[in-house]
């Protein structure tokens, strides 16, 4: 990394089927061993399945449980003397989506549905309605940083 400047991030490119950066940063996130067709597609079924289970556009229901999964306050670790604090912290804009891309992807590999498409599009649709594993972890995550609130002061 540089001393002297600041590296500016290079923007994503948009989706070819929908036009959101956001579902190509998912499919960014979703693929494995640099099968990227293999992941869209895997997304644009769960995209399709969300359709007919919800009957509203799925890009709707995609960004409503981004939103959703969307953590506002995280614990990171801050040694102070020979003791170790968790310390609530505001989570940044870029990595509040990539836990919600992560958190949605590794609890819809837990679902019990047949294909990663059905897994997928049923977590989605559970995030949409605040209810699935993503939400549970994003309220276990605000729990623990209200837990510590008293060690606040110890700020990164």
């Amino acid at each position: 990394m540089s001393r002297r400047m600041h590296i500016q991030k290079r923007g994503q490119q948009v989706d070819h089927k929908y036009g959101d950066r956001l579902v190509t940063q998912f499919v960014s996130c979703l693929l494995k061993q640099g099968k990227r067709s293999t992941a869209e597609r895997i997304l644009y079924d769960a995209l399709d399945l969300l359709e007919k289970k919800s009957g509203q556009t799925p890009l709707d229901v995609f960004h409503k449980a981004m939103n959703n999964v969307r953590p506002v306050v995280e614990v990171r670790s801050r040694r102070v003397g020979g003791a170790t604090y968790q310390v609530p912290v505001e989570v940044r804009p870029g990595r509040r989506t990539a836990l919600a891309i992560r958190w949605i992807i590794k609890y819809s590999k837990d679902r019990k549905e047949k294909s990663m498409a059905d897994k997928l599009s049923a977590e989605l649709l559970a995030a949409s309605n605040n209810e699935g594993g993503s939400i549970k972890k994003k309220e276990d995550t605000h729990k623990m940083a209200e837990a510590n609130k008293a060690f606040a002061h110890f700020k990164l």
